[in-house]
């Protein structure tokens, strides 16, 4: 089996020596650098080729918001879980929506870490149905008008089914039981996830839930099938 690549980027060297220290003891997790900050992370990616980055929010010089925003842009971007101390912080939600696969909380048990190293490595988000919903609230502010509208506009792209889907993906249902919600295979469920990332030029699960926010989309009743 092939390791998964992690790149650690936190400014407090403690915080690495710690990270370092529990990965260290997970046969599947090739620690292949560390940085200090966003800058030196992007310089250290080119070099390594990670898998997965273990991203610090607040760095001085180039900080992990930004850093992840430049990564997520290249064509063979790694995947980016964010480091932080809140669960609901307006910095953690402009990572997901650059396309952060999720985030961890510093004081999270070194098992759960490394459980979701490998989740994202694997393809799938770190980010809990509740944990999303409650970083959703937190995203309404004073440009929540502007941003359902703008919502809306890029939801048009997709047919009706591609958007029950979307909706569902918003409700933190899994793929499975989207299929029984709406009557499809897993499958099906899965092609239609593909298409709509494809459509809307998005990188996750956790955006299209989102972007369903943002268009009010989960606001309204499911409908009955």
């Amino acid at each position: 089996m092939t390791a998964i690549r992690l790149l650690l980027v936190d400014d407090d060297p403690l915080v690495r020596a710690g990270l370092s220290f529990m990965m260290g003891g997970a046969d599947d997790i090739e620690i292949v650098g560390e940085a200090a900050d966003g800058a030196e992370a992007e310089t250290l990616v080119d070099r390594t080729r990670p898998d997965v980055v273990l991203m610090d929010i607040r760095m001085p010089t180039v900080d992990g918001l930004t850093a992840t925003e430049r990564l997520r842009t290249r064509e063979d971007a790694p995947q980016v879980v964010v480091l932080t101390t809140f669960h609901a912080d307006e910095q953690v939600l402009r990572a997901l929506r650059a396309g952060a696969a999720g985030f961890v909380l510093k004081d999270t048990p070194p098992a759960e870490i490394v459980a979701a190293v490998r989740r994202v490595a694997a393809g799938d988000p770190v980010l809990s149905p509740t944990v999303t919903r409650q970083l959703m609230r937190h995203a309404v502010g004073n440009a929540a008008d502007t941003r359902r509208t703008r919502a809306r506009e890029r939801m048009t792209v997709l047919n009706d089914r591609e958007r029950e889907v979307a909706v569902a993906v918003g409700r933190g249902l899994a793929n499975a039981e989207i299929a029984a919600t709406l009557y499809m295979s897993v499958p099906t469920v899965k092609t239609h996830v593909s298409r709509i990332l494809a459509k809307l030029d998005l990188n996750n699960r956790v955006q299209i839930a989102l972007l369903a926010y943002d268009a009010g989309l989960l606001e309204e009743e499911p409908e009955e099938h």
